[in-house]
């Protein structure tokens, strides 16, 4: 089977007052197609910062990054766009991925009309209903803004946002650090369902162990830059 990701060597250094700062040093791990690979490790190990140069959110210095095969660091702004609809992001704190003054509606309707142009107004709709609903809400809840929720479910419209152009590889960075236990097991498993059912590969960041033993298939473990440790996860947990 090929991977569906595959990252060789990915450097990511940021300058600084003091100089260059290297957060991410020469990393490679692999993600097959309906795999979920957790990546864990302390505050400031650079994991975050690894799932954003994978997306090219954080440009990285050295390394490849291959989407199908496809080196996707070469790829100018124009070119990168296929692969923005591709690969998507839920980010830790949902606020970062709604615009206070929209409705969930036109959150949603936002990276729709980006990757598909041709789209009727009829067409998208019914996709945002289905979206709501895909989320477990109701799809006259799409008329509201986000502080009219709360963060657990938030986080649930955050997800939607991140399914709505159809991806088949998701970042999933600290997505249930933020939120009550009991809020986390709900969130948990909407994304396992939806992982299922739209068969999709996670990279998923997180410093939870419990979280990570429940959705995982494997785990990598960061330590100051470098992924020190890849085990399937019943033989990390033993």
């Amino acid at each position: 089977m090929s991977h569906i990701l595959e990252v060789s060597d990915l450097e990511v250094t940021f300058s600084g007052d003091g100089g260059k700062n290297i957060s991410v040093d020469h990393v490679d791990f692999y993600v097959d197609p309906g795999e979920v690979v957790c990546i864990v490790g302390e505050s400031g190990c650079g994991k975050s910062t690894t799932g954003r140069a994978v997306l090219r959110l954080h440009e990285p210095t050295e390394g490849e990054i291959l989407y199908r095969g496809k080196d996707i660091c070469k790829l100018s702004p124009e070119e990168m766009k296929p692969y923005r609809q591709k690969m998507q992001i839920v980010f830790q704190n949902a606020n970062s991925a709604l615009d206070p003054r929209w409705t969930v509606e036109q959150s949603l309707a936002e990276p729709i009309r980006l990757h598909y142009p041709q789209i009727g107004q009829k067409e998208l709709d019914e996709r945002i209903d289905r979206l709501m609903e895909e989320v477990g809400f109701a799809p006259m809840y799409k008329k509201k803004y986000p502080h009219e929720f709360s963060g657990g479910q938030r986080q649930r419209i955050g997800i939607a946002k991140a399914i709505s152009v159809s991806p088949e590889f998701v970042v999933c960075d600290e997505p249930v650090s933020a939120l009550d236990v009991s809020v986390q097991a709900q969130v948990l498993n909407l994304m396992k369902k939806l992982q299922r059912e739209r068969n999709l590969s996670y990279m998923f960041i997180s410093h939870d162990l419990s979280v990570i033993r429940f959705i995982s298939d494997r785990v990598g473990v960061m330590y100051a830059g470098r992924l020190v440790e890849v085990a399937e996860t019943k033989e990390f947990f033993e």
